[in-house]
């Protein structure tokens, strides 16, 4: 061990004596010196084969010279944490590399390095995360890396599944009927970036281009409740619009995307940070109302959208969402036969 790790800081301190060689060439030289001699005992291991004696002790008394004429009987207890240290240095390095390795794959398969924060991941496309539990103890987390493991494999074919929208039974409402492909758009109400993805669809003449049907879906937390704080009932008034007035659920969707209180604040910044889920309630009444409905109408949209029905639509979504599209983040779009993660852009 002391050899492979003797080559792990070598190869890393490789950095700096590169630099400093410029000006210095003979340090370079016995750098390379070592370098050569560690990867060859290096080599011998990855083989199975017995490494050199020589380059070992030549560490060792390296490390310990200075200590053996002052305290001698140091030199085996040092001997044996310099053993210690080097399978640290060992494991500490072959864990970097496969972590490195974990988050390439992730990236590549799901979208994001980070599989249980997928937002935590700089690397990724700008999303609002479905996160999933966090380990509390270091059983649960060397369990959860080798399910990561389990759920980027199981992702990896999905890079070459064919993402057409009519190949997935969701629920759905129609921003404007056409001719034009299909397109699915998955959205949370109180996520802000699917509220600047659909403002850029809008601008951009997407809804003009596709047939586009948009999938209402509020984002889980790990405990049970929901990322932001009046999605659920958001999504549940408009399954319950929809299921009465279709023609109207993209407006109700508008007026939380587009418009401003009298304050100048967002609908959907306030639904997310003001209002109580009593408030919310009454103010998307008054939408409808706006809207044109009646208060019977209203009223009963209102306990329509806690139905069994209702939950039962809601449930179908989740499951697609979660288990065949193995989301990580939205807002994601299935159009051209392929999947779509994050921030859709004007420029696109």
């Amino acid at each position: 061990m002391v050899c492979i790790a003797a080559f792990i800081i070598l190869a890393i301190i490789g950095i700096f004596v590169a630099i400093i060689s410029i000006f210095k060439r003979e340090v370079g030289k016995k750098y390379l010196q070592m370098l050569k001699k560690s990867w060859g005992c290096l080599g011998k291991k990855i083989r199975l084969q017995k490494c050199e004696t020589g380059f070992k002790e030549d560490v060792k008394n390296t490390l310990l010279s200075r200590v053996i004429i002052k305290h001698p009987t140091w030199i085996k207890p040092l001997s044996a944490i310099i053993e210690i240290v080097s399978v640290i240095i060992v494991v500490v390095a072959v864990w970097a590399l496969l972590t490195a390795i974990k988050s390439l794959l992730a990236l590549w398969a799901l979208g994001t390095c980070n599989v249980t924060k997928p937002a935590a991941c700089s690397l990724g496309a700008e999303v609002c995360s479905i996160d999933e539990s966090e380990p509390s103890n270091i059983f649960e987390a060397t369990g959860r890396w080798f399910e990561e493991w389990g759920e980027i494999f199981g992702a990896i074919p999905d890079k070459f599944k064919d993402y057409n929208p009519d190949n997935f039974d969701f629920y759905t409402f129609t921003v404007k009927e056409n001719n034009q492909p299909t397109a699915v758009d998955i959205l949370d109400p109180g996520c802000s970036v699917c509220l600047a993805s659909y403002l850029n669809q809008k601008s951009s003449g997407f809804f003009d281009s596709y047939n586009v049907k948009i999938v209402l879906f509020a984002i889980k937390n790990p405990d049970g409740g929901f990322k932001f704080r009046n999605s659920d009932l958001i999504v549940r008034t408009a399954y319950a619009l929809n299921e009465a007035n279709p023609e109207l659920t993209v407006k109700l969707l508008d007026r939380i995307f587009t418009t401003r209180d009298d304050d100048g604040t967002n609908f959907q910044s306030k639904f997310n940070n003001i209002y109580s889920a009593d408030e919310a309630a009454a103010k998307l009444d008054e939408f409808m109302s706006e809207l044109g409905l009646s208060e019977q109408e209203v009223s009963d949209i209102r306990a329509a959208a806690h139905s069994d029905q209702i939950n039962t639509l809601i449930e179908k979504n989740r499951a697609i969402v979660e288990n065949e599209l193995r989301l990580k983040g939205i807002p994601t779009m299935l159009y051209d036969n392929q999947k779509h993660t994050g921030l859709y852009k004007a420029a696109e």
